[in-house]
């Protein structure tokens, strides 16, 4: 056995649990789990069957369940349990609670409540993912997961195209090259990325490319997993002028539409596509062109 068993003060332990690999767990948490006096979990069988792995002993200890759906009461029954004198030991199904997980709301009402609440760190996808991208790690921006609907996740996108930060966004297989898509539009082919899908399991797979290419490589693959999308930040070249940007476009115009041409400009430009596919309208209407 890898743990120590020790009576734990009365609070809110928010445990983290390993994203795949059921060893990625720290000592400090396994003690935490044998030593609570309840656990509270987003799916309470994914938390038995690592206890049973790592060989820890639930006794007449309560599981009790709590996730995004729950009522308001079953937070007031958690923090009920605190204030008479329980250590409480919470954990997500995967990783770190309350990172795109639930918990916040949890944590915050114990706070408020005058209890104390003490994290047990460990796995995260979006460190792990920072990680093995290559790209920058010293200034990031985690955005979670986008709106399903093409149009908010498109205005979602627009809001951070400029942002000097290494972005990262968590995607499910079925949406993520929809999402990439987006991304190759309003960010540019070339902006360098990586996709990371099954993180710590058995078929871990770590893609580094540019946007484009990476669509490319992705076509016709049905992808399984959940996947954490990593973008650099914009490229440091200053931007690009405007009678520039505008002969492209004239160029392109030529011989392309203007969803086309915009697109193909964009990404030799590396500049987010919204500002250049309105030129091109602008552009397209002063001489008469397609729109479309």
């Amino acid at each position: 056995m890898n743990y120590q068993t020790s009576r734990l003060a009365p609070g809110l332990y928010i445990v983290s649990t390993p994203i795949g690999t059921a060893r990625d767990i720290t000592l400090r948490a396994l003690d935490t789990l044998a030593s609570c006096d309840i656990l509270v979990a987003e799916d309470t069988r994914s938390l038995k069957h690592l206890l049973a792995i790592h060989g820890i002993a639930l006794g007449t200890r309560p599981v009790w369940s709590y996730h995004d759906h729950s009522d308001p009461s079953v937070r007031e029954r958690i923090i009920g349990a605190i204030a008479a004198g329980s250590s409480v030991a919470y954990a997500a199904e995967a990783g770190t609670p309350m990172v795109s997980d639930p918990g916040f709301a949890l944590a915050r009402d114990a706070e408020r409540a005058g209890q104390v609440v003490t994290a047990v760190p460990g796995a995260s996808a979006v460190l792990t993912a920072l990680t093995l991208s290559g790209l920058p790690t010293d200034r990031f921006l985690f955005l979670g997961f986008l709106p399903a609907k093409a149009a908010a996740r498109r205005a979602a996108i627009a809001e951070v195209a400029d942002i000097r930060a290494t972005l990262v966004l968590y995607e499910s297989p079925k949406r993520v090259q929809g999402l990439l898509g987006d991304l190759a539009q309003a960010l540019g082919e070339n902006r360098e990325a990586a996709l990371c899908r099954e993180l710590t399991k058995r078929f871990e797979e770590v893609l580094r490319l540019p946007l484009g290419a990476l669509i490319a490589a992705l076509s016709g693959r049905v992808l399984k997993g959940e996947c954490v999308v990593v973008l650099a930040p914009p490229d440091d070249r200053p931007e690009p002028a405007q009678d520039d940007l505008r002969m492209a476009l004239m160029a392109a115009l030529k011989s392309s539409s203007v969803r086309d041409a915009a697109t193909e400009v964009a990404a030799r430009f590396g500049v987010p596509r919204k500002g250049v596919y309105q030129l091109a309208l602008d552009i397209a209407g002063q001489t008469g062109g397609d729109t479309e």
